[in-house]
């Protein structure tokens, strides 16, 4: 279950010979991938490899050049998608409350019938009783974890995560990571994450497509077949073997 009911995970999300070139600069060139409804799919480059791009043109600010956009075959809705940048983006002048809300009044739900609906899942999110508190208030696990709220509570069919946990230490992380896997528990949400993390792509995703640097195309695609829950206190046998196989994958660069 999501967090107000069943979740409409729509169909299969096709990017087919996706080119973009900015300026003189060629970021994308023939990038095809494919997510699963109701899958976590992540999608793993190099540093500057037009990761990040991908999301614009799934969001619409930004057209591809070349290659199509689909799901089920159909154009893309402007309603499919809920986002999540780098940062958390709380607006330091409105309340956590506030702040988790805002994705439903952007959508014009009433701000009553917004706080009604967050207000029963903010224990799930580990913010109840912060509802009044300011973001500057919180650590930042916490902003994060009421970042990730406004996100999933909008219930679009597609959460796009990019990299959500860069900015936090290490345990923190950790725990956000642990969070996130507990989310999907019943019905999953269709769910892409950025990362140039290759653990955390490895311990989230059930499919990881690997970019090669700029122009980034998709190189690999690893399907990740191990059960869950892997947040465990080591990786498993089976885990390090695909972080290893991913890792030479981008050692060997751009091969075909």
């Amino acid at each position: 279950m999501t967090p107000h009911g069943p979740h409409p995970t729509g169909g299969t999300l096709r990017l087919e010979g996706i080119c973009v070139t900015r300026g003189e600069t060629e970021v994308l060139k023939d990038l095809s991938l494919s997510v699963a409804p109701g899958s976590f799919t992540t999608i793993l480059g190099p540093s500057g490899a037009g990761k990040s791009t991908i999301f614009e043109l799934l969001l619409g600010s930004l057209a591809p050049d070349a290659g199509r956009i689909t799901l089920d075959g159909a154009p893309l809705k402007p309603d499919l998608f809920a986002y999540m940048p780098q940062r958390d983006a709380l607006m330091p002048w409105r309340r956590i409350l506030s702040n988790v809300t805002l994705g439903l009044e952007v959508q014009g739900m009433s701000r009553a019938a917004a706080r009604a609906r967050v207000l029963p899942l903010l224990p799930r999110f580990g913010l109840d009783g912060f509802e009044r508190h300011w973001p500057q208030q919180l650590s930042g696990g916490m902003r994060q974890r009421a970042a990730l709220a406004r996100t999933i509570v909008q219930d679009r069919p597609v959460m796009l995560l990019d990299e959500p946990f860069g900015a936090l230490d290490a345990m923190t992380r950790r725990d956000m990571q642990r969070w996130l896997e507990a989310q999907r528990d019943g019905a999953p949400q269709t769910t892409i994450l950025i990362t140039h993390d290759l653990r955390e792509a490895v311990a989230l995703s059930d499919r990881i497509h690997l970019l090669s640097p700029r122009p980034a195309r998709v190189v690999r695609t690893f399907d990740v077949p191990l059960p869950r829950p892997r947040l465990t206190a080591a990786p498993t046998e089976a885990a390090l073997k695909l972080e290893n196989d991913i890792l030479d994958t981008l050692m060997q660069g751009d091969t075909t």
